[in-house]
């Protein structure tokens, strides 16, 4: 492979056909004081720890950044190769160059992505919502290309290396992603404003572009959705996100470098040149799916395809990213990994089987073949609020009011209608019943405080959960319900654990 400093010297009948195929691609919360955060979720021995007895602010997190305790920086002897994980609106990320969104657009670009992971998983259903077409579904018509790996940008961030030398960059990690990508000088077409200085290949001496005819150009069609393209020899990728962001350029190949001790050379990922949407001010994202382009299948040599992270329970504190078997917190419960009647598409996502669900110590009656149905569940890093099939979420929803009946209800807030009106109550105490999930193979699971309610404003909270528009859509086991846990993916031994206590 010829090296940056050659590659990026095009012609200009050769720059302007890359222009012409990227133009293809194209077009196809209020915070508390530290005091008051201290001990804030108070767990006392109510009716066998059934219930969570918390004050109402802390479901705000603090103004300034309180790193997690149970991190350890990579290099350390526990955790050799671990990353820190922060969320990217919260006050542990770098700078913000724009405004941090609202919870209703955090929302409304939450729902964007479920319905792009459905629409990809059930390609034929079209959901109608308030007399609306699946707007996935008819996009794949209208575009010139199948619009492929439709999901939203996740939440949360890591830092990595690439090139030689290395340069820092911030980059979102999604477990529903394959291909890894940054933005890339020359930007031929379009870059977003990012915090990290835009990566130059030019710059790193381990830089190349890869060939179309290689076996990584052809994995794309897997990995993105998308029939990879190709210029002067040099294999272009498109990817594009369920809220229209997207990002094309070159398949690449240079080093990446997660810490001193682990640095891998040959790394397969995106180079963007045409990149626009809601990123933030990240440099592009991390993939974690199933796909052999992802960063799982090609560290798998080094670290087994085996990975945890660790959500923290506010956005004020941080977690953490673990690249092989660490030191979990707490014991680890396993399930197995679910196989799925979704057919390809559903190759990149990590699968399970949900079993049962309890709200203050009590068994919800849901049949089986409800989430049968559903076509299963998936766990998700970048979906914030979990989807149950309608039967599911109506009995959660239904038996969460009647152990709240002593306080009063507030009006639905966009995707969240089991609401609730703590006015009276933000200097007390208030007392909510546990949630529990139990997977295949007897694997409970008890969610934090932090994973039950979310707070709408500085009297208000909703119930963390929403149900699909239709029984036959897949459920998502979203990040909110996954905070604190130490969520193990052990994916060449097929299974997924759940650890309590992996970080604050």
């Amino acid at each position: 492979m010829a090296k940056a400093t050659q590659t990026l010297q095009y012609s200009s009948s050769s720059l302007l056909l890359a222009l012409l195929i990227l133009w293809c691609f194209a077009e196809t919360t209020k915070p508390v004081s530290a005091a008051a955060a201290v001990n804030s979720y108070d767990e006392e021995d109510d009716d066998l720890h059934h219930f969570h007895t918390l004050h109402f602010t802390s479901l705000f997190p603090q103004s300034l950044c309180t790193p997690s305790s149970s991190f350890t920086p990579a290099g350390s002897k526990q955790r050799s190769s671990t990353l820190q994980v922060v969320h990217r609106h919260g006050p542990c990320s770098v700078p913000h160059l724009t405004t941090p969104p609202s919870l209703a657009e955090i929302l409304a670009a939450d729902e964007s992505r479920v319905e792009s992971i459905q629409a990809k998983l059930a390609p034929s259903y079209e959901i109608t919502r308030a007399g609306k077409r699946n707007k996935y579904k008819d996009r794949k018509v209208d575009l010139p290309v199948q619009p492929g790996r439709s999901l939203g940008s996740g939440n949360y961030i890591v830092r990595v290396g690439l090139g030689t030398p290395p340069k820092t960059l911030s980059l979102i990690f999604d477990t529903g992603s394959d291909l890894t990508w940054t933005q890339c000088q020359p930007c031929a077409r379009s870059c977003y404003q990012q915090q990290d200085p835009i990566f130059n290949p030019s710059s790193s001496s381990s830089y190349s572009n890869v060939s179309c005819a290689s076996s990584q150009c052809s994995q794309l069609s897997s990995a993105t959705g998308n029939t990879p393209g190709c210029s002067t020899k040099t294999c272009v990728y498109g990817i594009q996100y369920g809220d229209q962001s997207f990002s094309v350029g070159f398949l690449s190949k240079d080093t990446l470098t997660i810490s001193k001790s682990a640095v891998f050379q040959n790394f397969f990922f995106g180079c963007g040149q045409n990149n626009q949407g809601l990123f933030g001010n990240t440099a592009g994202l991390i993939g974690l799916g199933r796909d052999q382009l992802s960063v799982v299948s090609q560290t798998a040599g080094t670290y087994g395809k085996y990975f945890s992270y660790c959500l923290p329970s506010s956005s004020s504190s941080t977690g953490h990213l673990s690249l092989g078997r660490s030191r979990a917190s707490g014991s680890v419960i396993f399930t197995p990994f679910a196989s799925s009647s979704q057919g390809a598409a559903s190759n990149s996502f990590y699968f399970v089987d949900i079993d049962g669900i309890s709200v203050g110590g009590r068994a919800l009656s849901i049949s089986q073949s409800v989430f049968q149905a559903a076509g299963g569940t998936i766990v998700d890093s970048g979906t914030v609020i979990t989807r149950l099939p309608p039967a599911a979420y109506s009995a959660l929803s239904t038996e969460f009011q009647q152990q709240m009946k002593k306080y009063p209800v507030a009006p639905a807030y966009s995707i969240l209608d089991t609401c609730y009106d703590f006015s009276n109550y933000t200097n007390t105490k208030i007392v909510i019943p546990t949630i529990s999930f139990t997977f295949r193979g007897n694997a409970k699971v008890n969610l934090d405080a932090s994973g039950i309610l979310i707070a709408i404003n500085g009297k208000q909270a909703c119930l963390a959960f929403a149900g699909n528009s239709d029984s036959s859509t897949v459920a998502i086991f979203g990040n909110t319900q996954q905070k604190t846990l130490e969520v193990v993916y052990d994916v060449a031994g097929g299974r997924l654990g759940f650890g309590a206590g992996g970080c604050k």
